[in-house]
């Protein structure tokens, strides 16, 4: 069994933080898209009660009908600002979710590129230890020969 190098323990590491991070990256970009549906909806739904509000208020309506139809407006703006910040506060999540991926993606790739160095040093040493002994290998051919 080949001993593990320090380094490749790191990559399998930072491998699992940034496949980790990664998650995390998609969660809260699937919370922010449906936040933003969820805005969306309650955007449409009171431009809706609008409409309905305006026939309504064309075709006469009583005072009390009025103040409803106002005071539930009212409500639905303030519905729609409260998403917004939520919307505000998803975006954040996503900003940090995604500076988390790329600092940990940063560091995988550190790692992946000093073993790569490493692995280039050990491959020329074995290459010239290699020719080394095909050197020796041949002076010693032509030595016992030229006897």
């Amino acid at each position: 069994m080949a001993k593990r190098s320090p380094i490749n323990t790191l990559i399998e590491i930072a491998d699992r933080e940034t496949d980790d991070a990664a998650k995390r990256l998609g969660q809260a970009i699937r919370y922010q898209e449906e936040t933003q549906s969820k805005l969306n909806l309650l955007i449409q739904y009171r431009d809706d009660y609008d409409s309905k509000f305006q026939a309504a208020a064309a075709a006469g309506i009583s005072a009390s009908q009025y103040g409803n139809f106002l005071g539930f407006l009212a409500k639905l703006d303030s519905a729609v600002e409260g998403q917004k910040e939520v919307i505000r506060n998803a975006e954040s999540k996503v900003q940090a979710a995604k500076l988390d991926w790329q600092g940990n993606e940063k560091k995988r790739l550190s790692y992946n590129t000093l073993d790569h160095r490493v692995k280039m040093v050990q491959q020329k040493k074995d290459a010239k230890s290699d020719q080394k002994q095909t050197d020796d290998f041949a002076a010693r051919a032509y030595f016992y020969k030229s006897e």
